[in-house]
């Protein structure tokens, strides 16, 4: 459970953060100066909010690492393998759900642009 969110909550930090920063990167030389400081300030806060997502990960991490450990103190070695899969394999079927999810909703936004458009 603790893997879910943390993955979330590092894919939901990224976006994020990369959101802020082409909105930086697109605002013109004749932007308003606080729109260029509050998008800046945005981008502060969500680097470090990511560094300290990361930190989470590592933790979990070893946590992971310790429960391991203990299973395989108690499962079969053809059990024990089944389960690290499953771990190794949870964070990257979360990844590829959410990025399903975000291009989901971005065909639903082309479509409904689409519609509007007509």
């Amino acid at each position: 459970g603790d893997l879910d969110k943390v993955v979330n909550l590092l894919l939901s930090l990224s976006g994020r953060l990369a959101r802020v920063e082409t909105a930086l990167s697109s605002l013109g030389p004749h932007a308003p100066a606080e729109d260029k400081v509050a998008l800046r300030e945005k981008q502060r806060l969500l680097v470090a909010q990511l560094e300290d997502a990361k930190e989470l990960k590592e933790h979990v991490g070893r946590r992971e690492e310790a429960v391991g450990a203990m299973v395989a103190r108690y499962l079969p070695a053809e059990h024990l393998q089944d389960y690290q899969h499953f771990v190794k394999m949870k964070s990257a079927l979360i990844a590829e759900q959410r990025e399903l999810e975000e291009k989901i909703k971005l065909g639903q936004e082309q479509l409904r642009c689409l519609r509007e458009s007509l």
